[in-house]
């Protein structure tokens, strides 16, 4: 039997991607609209952020999260969701004093979460990340990390860890040693943000191989190279992640339609590969998640 290979979509994030392309959904009914086409199209899992509905920037607001969240279910959708926590970690220095955020982007970590642990999502995102990030600076103590992943765990959500270079691992794994994440940890392996490990054959096996015993991964590039990882993530037995948050091309200078499109080219290449497309049941009993 073929290996189930399990497709996350990452629906819209939140990069000032709106004013590059008109198909980045912005309302909660696009990104919930969106994630069920990505669904339908072959995605077991769908990454959540919340926009702002008239500017398109990013937010935290538990309504638009609630609107999103409640959209799928009502539909009856066995997809798995996945809300990120990323949200509230960005800092700047200010030009005068470096001890002030220049645009403000920190929050504590209850105000990163508390979407979670209300409408308790299958998944939440866990970035157990600092680095330069972009221009600016994306910030995570490991004080923070762990009082974010002790509250997802009593609330029964499962944490995707999100992991941009090696030192990231090596922190995940020492918290993972700590008994922090249930067994069997889930990783992200994050390759071609700048400034972290580039998607490359040789950041993705090193990442891979620094796994903990039993751990689950999935793995995906930015931009151009997003095809050629969720490739090389389905050859060393990983799991993938497409969708507009992390490119918005077909081809260059094509721009995807919607997310489905990204979905359906991933979904080829893992059966190209000689691999199955997950179902959410899949899904589910492969990440140990309730069915």
């Amino acid at each position: 039997m073929s290996r189930p290979v399990i497709i996350s979509c990452a629906v819209t994030g939140s990069g000032d991607t709106t004013k590059l392309s008109p198909y980045v959904p912005v309302t909660p009914k696009q990104i919930a609209d969106d994630a069920l086409a990505a669904h339908e199209a072959g995605a077991a899992v769908v990454h959540l952020h919340v926009r702002h509905p008239d500017t398109g920037a990013p937010s935290r607001d538990i309504t638009l999260y609630r609107e999103v969240v409640e959209r799928i279910r009502d539909t009856g959708s066995s997809v798995v969701i996945n809300l990120t926590t990323g949200i509230g970690a960005r800092f700047s220095p200010d030009d005068e004093d470096p001890n002030r955020n220049a645009v403000p982007g920190m929050a504590l970590p209850y105000d990163r979460m508390n979407h979670v642990l209300e409408l308790k999502p299958d998944i939440c995102s866990l970035d157990v990340a600092t680095m330069n990030f972009g221009k600016h600076a994306f910030v995570n103590t490991p004080d923070h990390i762990e009082q974010i992943a002790t509250a997802v765990r009593a609330a029964g959500v499962k944490p995707e860890l999100e992991v941009f270079d090696l030192g990231h691992l090596a922190l995940a794994r020492h918290l993972h040693g700590k008994g922090l994440f249930e067994a069997p940890p889930f990783f992200q392996l994050c390759l071609g943000v700048p400034w972290g490990a580039p998607a490359t054959v040789e950041s993705m096996q090193a990442m891979k191989y620094m796994l903990p015993p039993g751990a689950n991964w999935s793995a995906f590039g930015v931009g151009s190279q997003q095809f050629p990882m969720a490739a090389l993530a389905v050859i060393l037995g990983g799991q993938v992640r497409v969708g507009l948050e992390d490119n918005l091309y077909m081809a260059k200078g094509v721009l995807a339609e919607g997310n489905a499109p990204l979905v359906e080219r991933a979904a080829r290449i893992v059966r190209e590969l000689g691999a199955s497309v997950a179902t959410p049941a899949e899904a589910r009993k492969i990440l140990g998640l309730a069915p």
